[in-house]
């Protein structure tokens, strides 16, 4: 396993390979999604924080699931249709993944493994958030049912640490 966030990569969207060293300095708010789960409309509350605080370095990094409950069936078609059409998505989305089981994308393991729950490391369910900070140490965990818009304190406070 790579030894801190920037060391993996994962496929956008559109298939392209990207480095997570692309946003090194930023603060990086990693968030499994689904197209037709319960908290999908957080897609439109972490495109209002995008656009917010895109300018001051924050990025949001969404990977599409479908292990609750078949809530992310379709394909990138379909992810497409809802992110950028139905939600105006504008930040990086990549390919479908899983995030609990031994076929977890790797990002989503460290991530766990750096922030666990009280009642241990997996995801339960789509919309969980990873804040990650400037320097690329995960520093907090959001629950789904936390709303993107109250993060704003803790993501204007991290956004002040400097690198």
């Amino acid at each position: 396993m790579a030894d801190q966030f920037y060391d993996f990569t994962a496929k956008t969207l559109q298939g392209e390979e990207v480095s997570m060293e692309t946003w090194k300095g930023k603060v990086i708010i990693v968030v499994n999604t689904a197209s037709k789960c319960g908290f999908t409309p957080q897609y439109k509350g972490l495109e209002e924080l995008y656009q917010e605080y895109k300018e001051k370095g924050l990025v949001i990094l969404g990977f599409p699931c479908n292990q609750f409950a078949n809530q992310e069936p379709g394909d990138q078609k379909d992810i497409e249709q809802t992110c950028y059409i139905n939600y105006g998505v504008s930040f990086p989305m990549f390919e479908k993944v899983d995030v609990n089981g031994k076929h977890a994308h790797p990002i989503f393991a460290y991530l766990k493994k750096s922030l666990p729950q009280l009642l241990g490391s997996t995801i339960k369910w789509n919309f969980t958030k990873f804040v990650v900070d400037r320097t690329g140490k995960p520093v907090k965990r959001f629950s789904p049912a936390f709303a993107p818009e109250k993060m704003v304190p803790f993501i204007e406070q991290t956004l002040k640490q400097e690198e």
